[in-house]
C-alpha cells in the first residue's frame, strides 16, 4: 500500500449463504415490537471515537480482545408482533479500551512520538527478532478474533472487523520455546480490529505478499486452506470492490527476496499514523465515556469466560449488561415477573433440556423466549431457525399442532430435528394446552406451567340486558353483576338488539375495545353501526392522528380508500380482517396499538395472530362462522382483554342468546380440547409428504428405519388414540407402496439372508422434482400433465398461458366465479389468448351459457374452468399493477386478491424447481424465472431491481425511479443525506436502510460472479496428466 494513499478505507463484509448448525428450536408465540433506540450515531463520529488509545511500555505486547458487532446473522424477522429490530439493538460489543482523551488532544495519547522508545521502535524490534528466529514459522502467534459471534457466523459473513488499536497491556513472564521474548495475544484477540484502516490495509497486503511475516499478525488456524475475502468501501458512501486472494505458493518461498518484499513496518506505522492524526475528533461527554469503559470491561470478561468454555458473558442472565438496558430503553421493562425468573433459572433450561412452558395469554411467555434466543446467539453462538407466522427460534403456537395441514407441518419440522440432532434444544410455548403429556414424550421435554396473569381478566357473560360474572363456584357458573345503563331509542333498539354502543362507549375512546364478530361482513357492518350512533365529541379525539391515518391508507393504496374505513375511523374505528391488504392491516394495527384508534371489530384470526391487547373484549356471538366456539378459540379471544402497564384489570363479555345459554354454560367450565396429531389426516401433506422428504434427505432410507422415525413422532405417541383399524406398521407400509406406484419412489429389495429381508428405497426423478418444489402430492400427477400439455402448444404471445400454469390448484376449490364477469373478460381476450382457453378446453358459449343460467349438457373440468378465472385475475393484475382496480373489476376483497398473488408467486417458483429437475421441461426454466419476478413484485418492469431492496415498496420504487435512481448500482452509491432531500417522506433510518440494503445485495452479485470466475479458471479435478503431476512432484 502506498504511503501516500491517504484514503480511508473500511473492510466491509460479505454475506455468504451458509449457515451454521441450528443450536436452539422454539416453538412459541411472538415478542412485543421494539423501537429502534437513538443508535443512529454517524459510523465516522464512532471510528474517531474508537482511535483513542494508551499504550504501556515495552514488548512483549498484551492486546486486549475486541468483538463483532452489527452482524446481520443477528436480524429475527417474523410477521404480526414480532420484533424485527431485536437483534440489531444488542450491544455493540466493541472492546474500547480505557478512554483518558476527553477533548481534541493528540490522538497518540501517551505515545513518545517517533523516539526509539516508542511504540513503533519497539514493534520494529520486535519484528527484527522475530524474522531472526530459526523456525519462526512454527512458533508464530494466533491473532484469530474470536467473537461474541460463532465462529460459523463469522465465516459466513468473511468478516474482518477493524477499528481503533485498543490498550496495550505489558505481559512480562510470556517466553517462547528458544528463550527468546515473544509477542502474545490473549486468545480471541484480533490485532487488525483495532487499527487505523491505513495500517489495517498495509498489514492485509503484507499478509498476502509473504505468510512469514503474515502469519505475524493475522494468521488464521487453517491459513492454508481457506481464502480470505474483502471488499473496501470508500468513505462515506462510495463503495469499492477488492478481492484480495492468498497466493498459497508463496508459503513456499523460503528465500531472501522475502526480506526485499517487505517494507519496514515502522516505516509505514509512521505514515499511517502521522495521517491519522489529522482526523478531528468529537467530543463526547464524560458519562458516555464510562459506560462505554464499564461495557468494554465487562465484554472483556465476557472474552476471558468465552475462552474458559463458558456461556456466561454477563449479569442478565448470562447477557451483558447492554441487553437489559435495552429492554429498559426499548420496551420499558426494568424488571421481570418472578416467574420469568424462575423459568429462565430452571435447572432443565441451564442444561438445555427441551422445555414446554405454558401460561394464560399475556403473562410474558414471549419475553422468556427473546433471553433464551439471545442467549443461543450471543452465548452458545449458534444460528436461529424461525418458522413463520410466530417468530422465536422455531417459533409456532405449540398448540397449532394440532390444526391441519400447519400442525402436520410443524409436527414433520419437529420430529426431523428430534431425528438428526441430539444436541438443539426446543423449548416449547403456548397459552392453550391441555394433553401436555403426550407432547412431552414427543419432544422429551420438561414442563413448566403458571398462572400468571400481570392485570386480572373478569369473565363475563351478556343475556338480553342483564351482565352476570362468571364464578366457577357459583351453582351454574355465574352470578348476577349488573344491569346494562344505557338509553336506547326505538331505531337504536332495531339497529342493535345487542346493545353494543352501550358497552363500547364505556371504555372507548379513552380506552381500548376489541369486538370480536362471526364474520367478515358482520365486522364492517359493526364497525359502521355504531359509528353512526357515536356522538360528534368522538370526532375530536385525536382528530390530527386520524387524518394522517386516513391520507396514509390513500397512499399506500394509490390514492384509493375503503369507503367503510373513511367513515369509520374519523370515530377512531376500524374493521380488521383478511380482506385488507397486508399494508392496510399493519398501519391499522399501529394506529390501534398508539391509541389512534380505540376499536376494532374483528374475526377469530386476530386473536390468533396478532398482539394487540384492550381494556375490554367484547364477543359479539359464540360462534365462529357457522360453527359454536371452541374452548381454545374462546381462551385466545378473551385473553387479548388487559394490558401490562397500562390496564389495571381487563374484562371480556360474551353476548348470547337464551337459546345458547346451555352450550355457552358447558363451554366456559369445560377443559381445553386436546391436542392430536394431523399427519395422519392430511394424507398428501401429511405422511406422504414426509416420507418423500425422508428419502429425498436421506434420513431414513429403508423400511425399517422409517418405521423407526414414525415412532418417534406425535403420530407415533399417539398411535394408540388415534388408529383404530390399521397399526402404524401397516400405515408406513401402505403409504410407501402407495409413493412407489405413483412413480414417486422406487423400491429396491435386498436379501441379507433367507429369512433376513431388506427394504431399501430411493426417489425417482419425478419424486425428486415434487420434493424439491415443494408440491403437494395431491397434485404433482395433474401438474405434470399440465405442462406437458402445454409442451405441445404453449401460446407465448401473451402471458396467459404461463400464468394458468402456475396459478395455485388449492385455492381453486375456494373460486366460486361471477359468471357475467367471466363472461364480460373472455369476450375481451385477444385471439392468441382465446386459443389458450380453447387448448384448456373453456368455450366462450359455455360461459356464455353459465352467465345467463341456461342448461349445459356438455360436460366440463369445473377444476379447469375455475383456475382459467383466477388466471384471468392475475392476468390483470400483471397488466394494471393496481390491486384495488382488479378488486373492483372482479367484485372480490382486495386481500383475496393480494392472496392469491402472493399465493401464485410462490407457487410459480415451486413449478420452476419442479422444472429444473426434469429434463424434457427445460423449455419452462427461463420463461417461469421472470413470471416469479413478475408476479412476487407486481410492477412495471423498471420498477423490479429496486424492491429488491430492503424497504422499498411499489410506491417508494417509484419516487425512486422518478428520482433518477433506477438501478441497484444507483442506490448503492447514493448519499442518505441527498436522499433524505430528494425522496418525500423517507427518515434518516429508512434512507440508510435502503443504501445499505443495496450495497449488501451488490456485493451478494459480486460476490456471486466472482465465485463464477473462480469456477471457470479453476483445473478440473479429473484433467488428464494431474494425478501423474502430482505424483512427480512428490
Amino acid at each position: 500500500m502506498d504511503e501516500g494513499g491517504s484514503r480511508i478505507r473500511r473492510r466491509v463484509s460479505l454475506p455468504k449463504r451458509k449457515r451454521p448448525s441450528v443450536g436452539c428450536v422454539f416453538v412459541a408465540p411472538t415478542a412485543a415490537k421494539l423501537e429502534r433506540g437513538d443508535e443512529e450515531k454517524k459510523e465516522e463520529e464512532m471510528v474517531a471515537e474508537n482511535r483513542r488509545r494508551k499504550t504501556a511500555g515495552v514488548i512483549p505486547v498484551e492486546v486486549q480482545p475486541c468483538l463483532l458487532s452489527d452482524s446481520p446473522d443477528c436480524l429475527v424477522l417474523g410477521s404480526g408482533d414480532t420484533n424485527p429490530d431485536l437483534l440489531r439493538h444488542m450491544p455493540t460489543d466493541r472492546g474500547m479500551g480505557d478512554q483518558h482523551n476527553d477533548s481534541e488532544e493528540d490522538m497518540f495519547g501517551d505515545y513518545d512520538s517517533f523516539t526509539e522508545n516508542s511504540f513503533i521502535a519497539q514493534a520494529d524490534d520486535l519484528e527484527q527478532k522475530y524474522m531472526q528466529l530459526p523456525e519462526h514459522q512454527k512458533h508464530a502467534t494466533d491473532f484469530a478474533t474470536e467473537n461474541l459471534c460463532s465462529e460459523s457466523i463469522k465465516n459466513k459473513l468473511s468478516v474482518t472487523p477493524i477499528g481503533n488499536l485498543t490498550e496495550l497491556q505489558t505481559d512480562e513472564h510470556t517466553e517462547n520455546q528458544s528463550g527468546c521474548e515473544d509477542v502474545t495475544v490473549e486468545p480471541g484477540a484480533d490485532l487488525l480490529y483495532d487499527v487505523p484502516s491505513s495500517q489495517a490495509m498495509y498489514f492485509e497486503n503484507l499478509r498476502n505478499s509473504s505468510n512469514d511475516l503474515g502469519d505475524q499478525f493475522m494468521k488464521k488456524r487453517d491459513w492454508k486452506s481457506s481464502s480470505h475475502n474483502t471488499v473496501n468501501e470508500k468513505l462515506p458512501h462510495n463503495c469499492i470492490e477488492q478481492r484480495q486472494q492468498n497466493d498459497e505458493s508463496s508459503s513456499k518461498v523460503r528465500t531472501s527476496s522475502d526480506m526485499n518484499r517487505r517494507t519496514s513496518i515502522k516505516d509505514h506505522l509512521k505514515s499511517a499514523m502521522t495521517g491519522n492524526a489529522k482526523a478531528q475528533t468529537p467530543v463526547f461527554s464524560r458519562s458516555k465515556q464510562l459506560k462505554e469503559t464499564l461495557l468494554s470491561k465487562e465484554i472483556n470478561v465476557a472474552k476471558k469466560t468465552i475462552e474458559s468454555s463458558s456461556n456466561d458473558l454477563g449479569p442478565f442472565y448470562s447477557l451483558p449488561s447492554k441487553v437489559r438496558d435495552l429492554y429498559v430503553q426499548l420496551k420499558g421493562i426494568e424488571k421481570l415477573y418472578e416467574w420469568q425468573h424462575t423459568c429462565l433459572t430452571l435447572k432443565s433450561v441451564q442444561e438445555r433440556k427441551n422445555l414446554i412452558y405454558s401460561l394464560p395469554t399475556s403473562g410474558g411467555k414471549t419475553l422468556v423466549a427473546e433471553i433464551l434466543m439471545l442467549q443461543e446467539l450471543l452465548c452458545s453462538r449458534k444460528d436461529v431457525l424461525m418458522i413463520l407466522p410466530y417468530v422465536a427460534i422455531v417459533q409456532e403456537k405449540l398448540h397449532m399442532i394440532g390444526e391441519g395441514s400447519r400442525g402436520a407441518i410443524l409436527e414433520m419440522t419437529l420430529a426431523k430435528i428430534l431425528y438428526t440432532s441430539k444436541t438443539t434444544q426446543i423449548i416449547g410455548m403456548s397459552a392453550t394446552l391441555n394433553n401436555v403429556e403426550d407432547l412431552q414424550k414427543f419432544l422429551q421435554a420438561e414442563y413448566y406451567t403458571s398462572q400468571f396473569r400481570p392485570v386480572e381478566l373478569k369473565e363475563y357473560l351478556k343475556i338480553n340486558d342483564t351482565i352476570y360474572e362468571i364464578d366457577s363456584k357459583a351453582e351454574n357458573g355465574m352470578t348476577f353483576s349488573r344491569f346494562l345503563n344505557y338509553k336506547y331509542s326505538d331505531t337504536l333498539k332495531k339497529m342493535d338488539p345487542d346493545h353494543l354502543v352501550a358497552l363500547v362507549t364505556e371504555v372507548i375512546p379513552n380506552y381500548s375495545c376489541l369486538v370480536f364478530c362471526p364474520s367478515k361482513k358482520n365486522c364492517e357492518n359493526v364497525a359502521e353501526m355504531i359509528c353512526k350512533f357515536l356522538s360528534k365529541e368522538y370526532l375530536k379525539h385525536k382528530e390530527k392522528e386520524k387524518c394522517e391515518v386516513i391520507k396514509n391508507l390513500k397512499n399506500i393504496g394509490s390514492g384509493n380508500l375503503c369507503p367503510v374505513l373513511k367513515r369509520t375511523i374519523p370515530f377512531g374505528v376500524a374493521y380488521h380482517h383478511s380482506g385488507l391488504t397486508s399494508d392496510e392491516r399493519k398501519l391499522l394495527e399501529e394506529a390501534y396499538s398508539t391509541g389512534v384508534l380505540c376499536l376494532f371489530t374483528c374475526t377469530s384470526t386476530l386473536a390468533a395472530g396478532v398482539n394487540l391487547p384492550a381494556r375490554r373484549v367484547i364477543l359479539r356471538a359464540p360462534y365462529v362462522a357457522m360453527e359454536f366456539l371452541k374452548r381454545n378459540q374462546y381462551k385466545q379471544m378473551i385473553g387479548r382483554a388487559g394490558r401490562a402497564g397500562i390496564d389495571t384489570i381487563g374484562e371480556s363479555i360474551l353476548i348470547l342468546q337464551e337459546k345458547d345459554k346451555q352450550q355457552v354454560l358447558e363451554l366456559i367450565t369445560r377443559p381445553l380440547e386436546n391436542c392430536y396429531s394431523h399427519l395422519f389426516q392430511e394424507f398428501t401433506k401429511g405422511i406422504q409428504t414426509l416420507f418423500l422428504s425422508l428419502i429425498g434427505l436421506k434420513i431414513a432410507t429403508n423400511l425399517d428405519d422409517i418405521y423407526h422415525f414414525m415412532n418417534g413422532t406425535f403420530f407415533g405417541v399417539q398411535q394408540k388414540i388415534l388408529l383404530k383399524e390399521k397399526s402404524l406398521w401397516e400405515i408406513t407400509v401402505e403409504s410407501l407402496r402407495y409413493l412407489t406406484e405413483k412413480g414417486l419412489l422406487q423400491k429396491d429389495t435386498i436379501y441379507k439372508s433367507e429369512e433376513e429381508v431388506q427394504h431399501n428405497f430411493h426417489i425417482t426423478k419425478l419424486g425428486r422434482a415434487s420434493f424439491k418444489g415443494t408440491i403437494d402430492l395431491a397434485y404433482c400427477d395433474i401438474l405434470y400433465r399440465d405442462l406437458k400439455k402445454g409442451l405441445e402448444g404453449l401460446v407465448l404471445e401473451s402471458l396467459l398461458h404461463l400464468i394458468y400454469l402456475t396459478t395455485p390448484y388449492d385455492l381453486v376449490s375456494q373460486c366460486n366465479p361471477d359468471w357475467m364477469i367471466y363472461f364480460r373478460q373472455f369476450s375481451q381476450l385477444s385471439p392468441a389468448e382465446q386459443n389458450v382457453a380453447a387448448i384448456l378446453g373453456v368455450s366462450e358459449s359455455f360461459i356464455g351459457k353459465k352467465a345467463s343460467g341456461q342448461a349445459i349438457r356438455k360436460k366440463v373440468d369445473k377444476d379447469v374452468v375455475n383456475r382459467l378465472y383466477l388466471s384471468f385475475v392475475l392476468y390483470s393484475l400483471l397488466k394494471e399493477t393496481n390491486i384495488w382496480t382488479v378488486s373492483e373489476k372482479f367484485n372480490m376483497p382486495r386481500g383475496y386478491v393480494q392472496n392469491l398473488l402472493t399465493g401464485a408467486a410462490s407457487f410459480s417458483s415451486c413449478v420452476l424447481h419442479f422444472c429444473e429437475e426434469l429434463e424434457e421441461f427445460w423449455v419452462y426454466r427461463a420463461l417461469l424465472v421472470e413470471l416469479t419476478k413478475k408476479l412476487t413484485y407486481c410492477v412495471k418492469a423498471e420498477l423490479i431491481p429496486l424492491m429488491e431492496v430492503t424497504g422499498v415498496l411499489e410506491g417508494r420504487a417509484k419516487q425512486l425511479y422518478s428520482a433518477g435512481y433506477k438501478s441497484l448500482t444507483h442506490l448503492a452509491n447514493a448519499n442518505p443525506e441527498v436522499l433524505i432531500r430528494t425522496i418525500d417522506h423517507l427518515s434518516r433510518r429508512q434512507a440508510k436502510q435502503i443504501v445499505s440494503s443495496a450495497k449488501m445485495l451488490l456485493h451478494e452479485k459480486a460476490e456471486a460472479l466472482q465465485e463464477e470466475v473462480e469456477e471457470l479458471l479453476r483445473l478440473p479435478s479429473d484433467f488428464p496428466g494431474a494425478v501423474a503431476s502430482s505424483t512427480d512432484e512428490a
